[in-house]
């Protein structure tokens, strides 16, 4: 076990998860919304990138996104709509180390699992953008475009590069396969259930298909499979616990991804 590799992939988890939640924060809004570009109390968000990469807190008042993103929640929306920028109050600011700690948890844990192989290369590339596509699933229920099909052509690309070098554990075309063969199967759920399953879920399939298939096609099953026990699982329990009917929508893509994730982990320590 290479500790220096995994406490690497440790720090840059944590650097890349701290500065998910202003990503979040912006992507969190419903189909028909544009991007927020204001914080909680109105002021607009700057920084680098345009404002997507940063600290959580808002560099004007101090508001936190994290503390306040939720589903519905809009610009302004904890003031007045004619209150001014100025006038609005400052959201408190609690710093988030829930999403720095998952990130660096997982790449830390495939930086074990996967060691000095190209591939893990691929996946702590992938980690960041897939926490994000969960925080903002989880939140809207919703799975943009901007990152799913970027993260399926990302994903497929450098694993094609990562079977070039010396001592890969996968296999190139069957992750196209396994891209193509998950986004299929979830195409036609799609098809079957439009209210069970949203198109977002299809196109995240394609990359998680890609990342699955490297491996081959029992890690692309256990991971399949995976992710839809874990969405019973939670769907039984709310229903068990009087907090959804049988007809509530829950988000889809983080238990998807988590289920990835555990069949990669498993995949990565056989190849």
């Amino acid at each position: 076990m290479d500790v220096t590799l995994i406490a690497v992939a440790a720090v840059w988890g944590a650097v890349a998860g701290t500065l998910l939640p202003r990503a979040a924060y912006r992507l969190s809004v419903e189909p028909e919304d544009d991007w927020r570009a204001a914080c909680p109390a109105g002021h607009p968000i700057t920084g680098p990138l345009r404002g997507w990469v940063g600290a959580a807190r808002c560099a004007s008042c101090a508001a936190g996104a994290p503390a306040v993103v939720a589903a519905g929640v809009r610009d302004g929306a904890l003031a007045p709509a004619d209150a001014s920028a100025e006038d609005r109050p400052p959201v408190p600011y609690r710093p988030s180390v829930l999403v720095p700690a998952v990130t660096a948890l997982v790449c830390l844990t495939l930086a074990a699992s996967t060691g000095p192989r190209p591939e893990l290369a691929v996946w702590l590339l992938a980690t960041p953008a897939a926490v994000l596509l969960a925080l903002v699933d989880r939140r809207v229920h919703r799975l943009p475009d901007q990152l799913t099909l970027p993260l399926a052509a990302a994903s497929a690309a450098l694993l094609g590069l990562a079977e070039l070098l010396p001592h890969d554990g996968g296999s190139w075309p069957t992750a196209l396969l396994g891209g193509l063969a998950l986004g299929a199967v979830y195409f036609l759920l799609f098809l079957i259930n439009p209210n069970g399953m949203g198109f977002g879920d299809v196109k995240l399939a394609l990359s998680l298909g890609v990342v699955l298939g490297w491996y081959g096609w029992v890690v692309l099953f256990l991971g399949a499979f995976a992710g839809f026990l874990l969405g019973s699982l939670y769907g039984l329990t709310l229903m068990l616990l009087r907090r959804a009917g049988r007809r509530t929508a829950i988000p889809f893509g983080p238990f998807m991804i988590v289920g990835a994730l555990l069949a990669v982990l498993l995949g990565a320590l056989g190849a």
